[in-house]
């Protein structure tokens, strides 16, 4: 079995359904904390403005989800910069990644096309920066892992 692993292309293949697996059960535990956040949030926010439907608040869910995403950008930053290994860096970056597509789509769900171009744009910067950074392929395949997922959900009609 030790030998086993030890071939290349069996840790590999082994790391990449890592990625995958634990990336998605990172992703689900970030959406649940958006959750408790946005409520946390809702509830502090209620004991100065009163939440109800006859006030226009169109502003509050929007900057309710950008602050989400400038503290998942900020515990990401550290996270990326640590002395993590870049199996446990590369699952966490499907994070970060999700939660930016995510919101851009939020925010320009309007207008598809501009969302799925920007999204692309952004994917493929974050690519050129990796190549110039020459960081491991783990990277690559979590930026192009959530990237594929997200716009196949999309495109199937998927709603977050």
């Amino acid at each position: 079995m030790k030998n086993l692993l030890q071939n290349p292309l069996i840790k590999n293949i082994l790391s990449a359904l890592s990625v995958a697996v634990f990336g998605f059960i990172l992703l689900n535990l970030t959406f649940l904390f958006d959750a408790v956040y946005q409520g946390v949030l809702r509830f502090i926010i209620s004991r100065f403005i009163p939440l109800n439907p006859e006030l226009n608040l169109r502003w509050l869910p929007p900057s309710m989800h950008a602050s989400f995403a400038v503290v998942i950008l900020i515990i990401s930053w550290f996270v990326l910069r640590s002395k993590l290994r870049p199996l446990f860096k590369a699952t966490y970056l499907t994070v970060p990644t999700a939660t930016t597509l995510v919101t851009l789509g939020l925010f320009l769900y309007r207008w598809p096309l501009i969302s799925y171009i920007l999204g692309g744009l952004l994917c493929l910067c974050a690519l050129y920066y990796l190549y110039r950074a020459k960081q491991s392929w783990l990277y690559y395949y979590a930026i192009i892992l959530v990237g594929l997922v997200l716009f196949i959900f999309t495109l199937s009609g998927g709603e977050i």
